[in-house]
């Protein structure tokens, strides 16, 4: 086993990373602890400038992945702010792991019409999260100025990241094995080409059987159809029809949203 640094340029507010969700569910999968994954958020505040391309891209996003996407309330209710979103990945990343509650965090934008610009919101999206952070805590990050300086680096470090100091697209993943050679896999792209770089780097893909459906949504929690086709290698038609057979067994719950379903182990 090789570990490989990867740090992967995102945004809560990036309709692009919402799309590469099922990209990541079969990362872990395939490299299960080879890949030590930093988050850097990269900022979407211009995109507010114009709502109604924002909301396009979503859909174009969501259409292109198969991620079910609901931009409504970006277009009735949109936030003041993309960075409040920003700082509370960077505030949960303080106490460990921020993975789980920036993967709640853009169910709750993507498709839950959140409006994730307000501390109460996020504390809810906090308390959701599995394992949830310590809420005592993160109300104290939220007004550091210590967080406010690690969005800032994490802005600039996007910002002089690309080739040539200008920039890099989200999302974005830049991986360094134990030899220090940089493998960048830049804006959306499929998964063959994100694996290809993992293997240059020096890990080493799984050799076991994929996960079965139940076993991804134990891991996981909740997770759209195109997640369990990726995670689970069920191609094609193959995840939703399991996943509907589970359903008639009351094993598997659907929650439906537009453009798709999120599933969760029945209770």
């Amino acid at each position: 086993m090789s570990r490989v640094d990867v740090t992967y340029f995102t945004d809560p507010y990036c309709p692009w990373s919402w799309a590469a969700e099922p990209l990541l569910r079969r990362l872990a999968v395939e490299f299960a602890e080879d890949a030590q994954i930093t988050y850097v958020i990269g900022g979407m505040a211009q995109a507010l400038e114009d709502r109604v391309a924002f909301a396009s891209d979503w859909l174009n996003a969501g259409a292109a992945s198969g991620m079910p996407v609901d931009p409504r309330g970006l277009l009735d209710d949109p936030p003041a702010a993309t960075h409040p979103a920003g700082l509370a990945v960077k505030a949960v990343a303080e106490q460990g792991d921020p993975g789980p509650f920036l993967r709640r965090l853009r169910e709750a934008i993507m498709v839950d019409r959140g409006r994730m610009d307000r501390g109460d919101a996020l504390l809810a999206v906090a308390r959701e999260t599995v394992p949830a952070p310590r809420l005592d805590v993160l109300r104290i990050a939220f007004g550091s100025n210590a967080i406010v300086e690690a969005l800032g680096a994490d802005l600039e470090r996007a910002r002089t990241a690309g080739a040539g100091g200008l920039g890099v697209p989200l999302p974005s993943l830049h991986l360094r094995g134990a030899d220090g050679v940089l493998h960048s896999v830049e804006g959306a792209q499929p998964y063959e080409r994100v694996r290809e770089a993992m293997v240059l780097a020096g890990a080493a893909p799984a050799t076991t059987a994929a996960p079965s459906v139940e076993a991804a949504l134990r891991r996981f929690g909740s997770m759209a159809t195109p997640e369990i086709a990726a995670a689970c290698a069920l191609p094609g038609p193959r995840a939703s029809s399991e996943l509907w057979r589970l359903a008639v067994e009351w094993r598997v719950t659907p929650r439906s949203v537009l453009g798709g379903e999120l599933w969760r182990l029945a209770t």
